[in-house]
């Protein structure tokens, strides 16, 4: 399709060169006034696309007023609710062009569908719903109405985890024959961990869903599997546990997992390991060789070749990086990048795809790479067979039915 005069993405687009500047910075609202909104807005404002002008950052309007102005964010675009939001921002002619939703889990949906329905682009935190038929809900809106909806299932925006995405693709360790993910963190070791404030929700089935750490870090690991080996994940075997103070959802997860191709692996997820604070590590091992990556380590990659020395790729420009992942680097070889820029990255892409829907462009499939509502609702149905496996007495269970795990 033709651009309008309008057009916020360049004429004669090279989908093949670095990310290209729009005509304007982008707006982006805010629902929800947690930590993780202030990292996200942070993050958007450094990948230089969007400019944060809208927010229903609580329910009560005085507080939301301060939030907003505190965050440079206009008196009068402060709300008390998404649905005032959605509607209000709809009928501006300045109005948000996307909305960030950075509330507790069980509020995702409502959330998401009010803007939806009032015709603007949603990016949702993880995981993306508290049930399946939520997560379905959604998508069937998306698909009518054409909006882009993205989720934050952040961690596939690492530079470094793209490198290793090409690399399994164009068959750098040959046949995949086994995935092993974990994600161990330390900060709920102290026993009174459950009284602040931003925990007290993670482990409240009301606002939590069923699961606490399965549902929190567990679906960054299963979506950075699958995201790396372009394998879905079809069964797992798994146990739930409280293995700290009494909690009425769980601090741990351990399964073995089944990928398609019948390729095993196991994913290992907890808030109780002493000395870990990002301790997201993937390992997938191949019929050639193999990929690790660290989130601790983020900006590097080891890509081994069975019988020849270990390859050490660093964050950068050149030196073995692809074009589309230098793309995704601010700055050069040997000054590290972290969390802060994955997510920039993540709303970089977020950008690209609102001015693409705006302009009525047409791209390249492989071109923009942000977690999509249906990865989300991948990580919806990931959760749900934990859950179904645990209460089952850790028999195998299939995120897909009808779908025999014997």
């Amino acid at each position: 399709m033709s651009q309008s005069v309008s057009a916020l993405l360049p004429e004669n687009l090279d989908f093949d060169g670095p990310f290209p500047r729009l005509s304007r910075r982008l707006r982006l609202g805010i629902v929800g006034g947690g930590r993780i909104s202030v990292t996200q807005a942070q993050a958007a404002r450094l990948s230089d696309y969007w400019e944060v002008t809208a927010g229903a950052l609580s329910s009560d309007p005085v507080k939301s007023i301060e939030r907003g102005v505190s965050r440079y964010i206009p008196a009068d675009r402060c709300y008390a609710s998404f649905t005032e939001m959605a509607m209000a921002e709809a009928r501006r002619p300045d109005g948000v062009d996307a909305v960030m939703i950075t509330t507790p889990n069980h509020l995702h949906r409502d959330a998401s569908m009010a803007f939806l329905k009032a015709g603007i682009d949603v990016l949702c935190d993880k995981p993306l719903t508290n049930t399946r038929e939520d997560a379905d809900d959604l998508i069937a809106m998306v698909n009518t109405s054409g909006l882009v909806f993205g989720v934050s299932n952040v961690m596939a925006s690492f530079a470094m985890v793209r490198q290793a995405r090409l690399i399994v693709q164009s068959g750098g360790i040959g046949r995949i024959n086994q995935i092993h993910v974990e994600f161990m963190q330390d900060w709920m070791i102290p026993d009174n961990v459950g009284d602040a404030n931003h925990v007290k929700w993670r482990l409240d089935p009301a606002r939590a869903g069923a699961t606490s750490c399965t549902g929190d870090i567990g679906v960054h690991a299963q979506h950075l599997a699958c995201f790396v080996s372009g394998l879905s994940l079809t069964h797992v075997r798994a146990e739930m546990h409280v293995c700290g103070s009494p909690k009425p959802l769980e601090d741990t997860v351990m399964m073995m997992t089944r990928y398609q191709q019948n390729v095993p692996g196991t994913l290992l997820a907890t808030r109780l390991a002493a000395g870990n604070r990002g301790g997201l590590r993937l390992r997938i091992y191949g019929s050639e060789g193999s990929v690790e990556w660290d989130l601790q380590h983020s900006d590097y990659l080891r890509h081994c070749r069975y019988g020849q020395p270990d390859y050490i790729l660093s964050r950068g420009q050149g030196d073995g990086m692809h074009a589309s992942v230098e793309r995704l680097v601010r700055t050069g070889r040997g000054f590290s990048e972290g969390i802060i820029e994955a997510w920039a990255n993540l709303y970089t892409e977020f950008a690209l795809a609102v001015a693409a829907r705006r302009d009525t462009l047409d791209i390249p499939d492989d071109w923009l790479l942000y977690p999509t509502i249906e990865q989300g609702a991948e990580g919806v149905r990931f959760v749900d067979a934990v859950v179904a496996s645990d209460k089952n007495g850790g028999q195998w269970a299939a995120l897909h039915e009808p779908v025999s795990a014997d």
